[in-house]
């Protein structure tokens, strides 16, 4: 977008929010000021981790368990552990159980007992037990902090409770603690690099201002949001990163073109005008680059992606609000203030006549093949670790091995054996009443073919807990009352409702046992209704819900992104370079996040727990943000060496001047979104993490070596090309 100086719509926009100035201030104060009260409460509000597939064969038929079988809703797991007592003994479970009895005694319980999942290793120092809830996801969070009160540690024991509803209850937490974190470590490095950019106090602290009043005004409507929509825990990492990042960013273009109009027009208004018509109008074609990749989750079928995608969203669209209402009703009243409170005077004067990024760029188009080749071998090369890719659900892995949560999940996994723990569940359905003679001999023919697929341990069902009889003898022995209620409370049958239990070879979280739930999918028998569900089957559905829209997301976003320059430069390559440069910088990020996630190095120097796999929704959200961020330094870049290729119509002169003219404004605006994004990557949850190395590394890629480096190699190669259209594109 050309920042045209005519007065025009923004111009007379810039003159009404400086007439009303003192309005427009205190009213965003004022809302800023009651969004913060509810912003601070929003994680507590947060009681999904938004990684159900929903409406998934897995999603229905956990519905299916807990509506039709009446399993419980929800469950919690404590972890016992002694280094001096034997807790497999009858005397340590009697009194294990015995400290549970003001938990026993709540309504919401619905049982407790000790865990039967055999054990992978003969530990006696440790023991546990899973105790059944009556509520859902939502009820047991408002209660688990008493459920936690009632837990009552035995002498000589330490507990550490596990299960979704603690992992959600520490993430919360976690999430509060982060956005404290990262607001300690990014505001004030943010600060000193922009009393190093402006030189001014009063400069430096309204982009702050700002940024804060995003995230603040995003997080209140969330609040309100809460009430009607039940949203990923995650989101306010996100909203916390873009808002202080992008309402920074957008900020710093309007205030320092404000500077810059105060030595030219006559009057302050004057000045807020021509900063609203010429970077004001800029900051809104950024946010809707931006907001294009934002819309581009949408084709991802997950809350999780959703909920990003309104964060996402909302921020941004309050940076740009922000950024063309209250910024120039604010600079209307600092007037020439604004440059007050010098800071580092003469460091500002070397930058203000600095020649630099003329001489760089003049350096590398006396090169520009061999650095053009160098610099995409270098991508290239940092890109091949996507190909052995290995992306996974995040579960408890999210948090520190220092949360209790996190611990208890550990010790589950080290002792216990996570086949049975975490099997694959059948909700057979069938035309009648599972225990007629009928129903048992179709379920015995679906057993027996499960049974012959290979990966498959064993096959459990009531019909084998009744002793695998002849079905007229299962039928017989379940019109017995107390056999056919105790086969309901055990949660196996109900109606025209069984469950099968089928117990992998291989753990829940490998590729063996996701091919199972394929294979197990394609066994249905068309007599019977199954539904294939389980912590393995929901993975298999989230994954493929990623794949199915990923490559719409993609060829969305890049459709739009490359239609919007052809737009704006009437040209046919520049927009094509724009789309390749931007998978190359994308695709080398997510290949260091591999690098670091995956493979662990660097992970000890990060304090980061490497999984062993990427995260699921890290390529969707690093390619959403980073595509339209990486469009913004496009436009803003080739809109200058445009210009002046339009007065001189030298392609290298024009690419040398127009790297001189935004270099300075373009490095200073990676510079703080680096700072921004790069204090998430000493949080605590892993998936903040994640994202915090992706974009770190793709802004630094894209601000260094694609727009200081293959940007103008390109352009020195490709010379007058670069302007070719055809002629019903250029409209003459």
């Amino acid at each position: 977008m050309r920042e045209i100086n005519k007065k025009g719509l923004f111009w007379h926009w810039g003159i009404k929010m400086y007439k009303f100035r003192w309005a427009i201030a205190i009213f965003w104060i004022l809302l800023f000021i009651l969004s913060a009260f509810f912003a601070q409460r929003l994680p507590d509000r947060l009681n999904d981790s938004g990684l159900n597939p929903r409406g998934s064969e897995s999603d229905i038929g956990v519905s299916l368990m807990k509506k039709e079988l009446r399993s419980s809703p929800s469950t919690i797991t404590i972890v016992y552990t002694s280094r001096k007592l034997d807790l497999t003994s009858e005397k340590a479970m009697r009194d294990i159980i015995e400290s549970l009895d003001k938990l026993k005694k709540q309504k919401y319980v619905e049982k407790i007992q000790i865990n039967k999942t055999p054990r992978l290793i003969v530990d006696k120092g440790i023991q546990s037990v899973v105790v059944e809830l009556k509520l859902n996801n939502e009820e047991a969070l408002n209660n688990f902090p008493e459920m936690k009160r009632l837990i009552r540690k035995p002498q000589g024991m330490d507990t550490y409770v596990d299960g979704e509803i603690a992992t959600i209850h520490e993430v919360q937490l976690a999430t509060k603690h982060d956005m404290a974190k990262s607001e300690k470590i990014g505001l004030p490095i943010a600060l000193i690099v922009l009393l190093f950019i402006f030189g001014t106090l009063w400069a430096a602290i309204l982009p702050l201002l700002v940024g804060l009043m995003s995230v603040s005004l995003t997080m209140g409507i969330t609040y309100y949001l809460t009430g009607y929509y039940s949203l990923s825990n995650f989101l306010p990492n996100i909203v916390m990163m873009l808002g202080l990042a992008i309402g920074v960013d957008y900020a710093l273009f309007l205030v320092s073109r404000f500077r810059e109009e105060l030595k030219r027009q006559q009057s302050v208004g004057d000045a807020v005008a021509m900063a609203t018509q010429t970077a004001g109008q800029s900051v809104i074609f950024s946010g809707f680059a931006v907001l294009i990749g934002m819309f581009g989750m949408l084709f991802i079928k997950l809350p999780i992606i959703y909920s990003l995608c309104l964060g996402g969203v909302l921020v941004v669209f309050s940076a740009m609000i922000l950024s063309c209402t209250l910024l120039p009703s604010l600079l209307g009243i600092f007037g020439h203030h604004i440059n007050s409170l010098q800071v580092f005077p003469g460091t500002q004067k070397k930058l203000e006549n600095s020649i630099m990024w003329e001489r760089i760029a003049n350096s590398v188009m006396k090169k520009p093949a061999i650095l053009a080749i160098l610099i995409s071998t270098l991508l290239i090369s940092l890109m091949l670790p996507i190909f052995r890719m290995k992306v996974g659900v995040p579960t408890t892995e999210v948090l520190p091995p220092a949360y209790e949560s996190r611990k208890g999940a550990d010790l589950l996994k080290g002792n216990y054996d996570v086949r049975k723990s975490s099997p694959l569940y059948i909700i057979v359905k069938a035309k009648e009443n599972v225990t007629e003679v009928a129903s048992i001999r179709k379920i015995k023919k679906l057993e027996e073919k499960i049974r012959q697929i290979h990966g498959v341990l064993e096959v459990q069902s009531y019909i084998d807990i009744l002793g695998n009889r002849t079905p007229e003898e299962t039928s017989h022995l379940l019109e017995l009352k107390g056999t056919h209620d105790r086969m309901q409370n055990e949660n196996l049958l109900r109606g025209n409702f069984a469950l099968l239990t089928v117990v992998p070879r291989s753990k829940p979280d490998s590729a063996e046992s996701s091919d199972l739930v394929n294979r197990i999918r394609n066994k249905s028998m068309s007599q019977l209704e199954t539904y294939v569900t389980g912590q393995t089957a929901l993975r298999v559905d989230l994954i493929d819900r990623i794949n199915s829209g990923l490559p719409l997301m993609m060829l969305f976003i890049i459709i739009v992104t490359y239609s919007i320059l052809l737009s704006a430069f009437k040209s046919v390559l520049i927009p094509l370079k724009a789309v390749i440069m931007n998978v190359l910088s994308l695709g080398a990020s997510l290949g260091i996040v591999v690098i670091v996630f995956q493979y662990g190095w660097l992970a000890d120097f990060l304090n980061i727990t490497s999984t062993g796999y990427v995260s699921v929704i890290m390529p969707v959200t690093i390619f959403c943000i980073v595509f339209g961020i990486s469009m913004d330094y496009e436009v803003f870049l080739i809109s200058r060496i445009k210009e002046e290729y339009d007065k001189l119509g030298d392609n290298v002169k024009s690419t040398a001047i127009g790297l001189q003219k935004t270099g300075r404004l373009i490095s200073s605006a990676a510079l703080i979104l680096l700072v921004v994004v790069g204090s998430f990557i000493f949080t605590n949850i892993e998936i903040t993490k994640a994202l915090g190395v992706g974009l770190f590394c793709a802004i630094f890629i894209d601000a260094t070596l694609i727009r200081i480096i293959l940007v103008p190699a390109l352009m020195k190669l490709l010379g007058p090309a670069n302007w070719w259209a055809p002629r019903w594109i250029i409209g003459k």
